[in-house]
């Protein structure tokens, strides 16, 4: 840091002489900012610094250098989004499984295997009594109905467009608190079913729901679970999934800017109030969508 500012000023013997009084407090405040800051700081961009959380159920921000085509990356068989940062060097942003076991990982960029590490994150349980037993124990029609659902759903999430995502900091879909996190263990009647795999906002049936980045409605359904619902694409398998809506207002194919109306907050499917469940996927893989919007707790 004495450095930086020895470049930014002239540096003889009498300028530091006659100048230390001033010199000293500023040095003093540039240490500071500097032990203030990890290091990563200051090498990475700010996608980077945003998105990287490398834990079970986060994401994992690989550096990939400065090149003059975009490298093919891959993680589990599934392809990566990958962007350029700054204008210069490319990252790839890579989706972290729920069940991933806290240790080294690996993706492949251009075939080559990378390493990366993964971290552990403690995640709470949520107990919910529902007065249809019909959504614990769903009876043989039902569960036929729910496995062709979740296949048309599966084919949504592992979609793969060229499109490069508008924005990467995205925008809250309602403007209101979370009330319930990505990952919680989450037991209906005692019995344990699969984590929460997106964000819960608690806003009032009939709230506006908008589109935290520039997209297109991939799928649109109402469904046993997640009632009405719509995806959207972002771009390179990063997919956001609204659900359990009172109102669809867009189509099938149809592209959404940036805080374009999708529908209105509801309660149907599997809901024990009006609430807004918020998804995001990336390379097939769901992720904690408060990563996205600066809210991710360690």
């Amino acid at each position: 840091m004495l450095a930086f500012i020895c470049r930014s000023e002239p540096c003889s013997r009498s300028f530091i002489a006659t100048n230390a009084r001033s010199l000293l407090p500023r040095t003093l405040l540039a240490l500071l900012l500097c032990l203030a800051l990890p290091a990563s700081a200051f090498a990475d961009g700010f996608i980077s610094r945003l998105l990287h959380k490398p834990v079970p159920g986060g994401v994992a921000v690989l550096q990939l250098g400065e090149r003059s085509a975009a490298p093919s990356v891959s993680y589990l068989g599934k392809p990566v989004l990958v962007v350029r940062e700054d204008g210069k060097r490319w990252i790839a942003i890579v989706g972290i499984p729920l069940k991933t076991a806290a240790g080294q990982q690996q993706a492949l960029v251009d075939g080559k295997p990378v390493a990366f590490s993964v971290g552990s994150k403690h995640y709470r349980e949520q107990r919910i009594t529902l007065k249809n037993p019909q959504q614990v124990n769903p009876d043989a029609a039902n569960l036929k109905r729910i496995d062709r659902e979740l296949a048309e759903q599966n084919r949504a999430y592992a979609q793969f467009s060229a499109r490069q995502p508008s924005n990467l900091l995205f925008d809250k879909p309602v403007n209101s608190p979370l009330s319930s996190p990505f990952g919680v263990r989450r037991f209906f009647n005692g019995e344990e079913r699969n984590p929460h795999a997106g964000l819960d906002f608690a806003v009032p049936a009939g709230t506006p729901i908008k589109a935290p980045a520039a997209g297109k409605v991939i799928l649109i359904g109402d469904y046993f679970f997640n009632g009405r619902t719509v995806f959207v694409d972002h771009g390179q398998g990063l997919i956001s999934m609204f659900c359990h809506m009172s109102k669809i207002d867009v189509q099938l194919g149809q592209e959404l800017p940036r805080g374009g109306l999708i529908g209105k907050v509801g309660a149907t499917g599997r809901a024990t109030g009006p609430h807004m469940h918020w998804n995001i996927s990336l390379n097939d893989v769901r992720v904690d969508p408060a990563i996205f919007i600066g809210k991710f707790t360690p």
